[in-house]
């Protein structure tokens, strides 16, 4: 019996961890996807004020912004993207 017991209790904690596992990475998705949403939604409001010319480079600085603040660009990596789009 003590070795059923053991087991029913083993399976009982995994479930439970896997529910809340579940549930944490559930509600860390909904908050991605609302930042991204609302940075999607502030994003066009700023667009139509710029030039077309103006708006390819703007776009790209964002990207960079966006890929350096995510720890894919390095400082350095970053700084000499956005020279090259600036023409700098």
């Amino acid at each position: 019996m003590g070795l059923v017991r053991v087991a029913a209790r083993t399976a009982v904690i995994s479930g439970t961890a896997t529910a809340v596992s579940g549930r944490v990475a559930q509600r860390q998705a909904l908050q991605y996807n609302e930042k991204v949403q609302a940075q999607q939604a502030s994003a066009p409001a700023a667009a139509p004020a710029a030039a077309p010319a103006a708006d390819d480079s703007m776009a790209k600085l964002q990207q960079l912004a966006d890929l350096h603040s995510q720890g894919v660009l390095s400082d350095e990596e970053f700084t000499a993207a956005k020279a090259k789009v600036l023409g700098i």
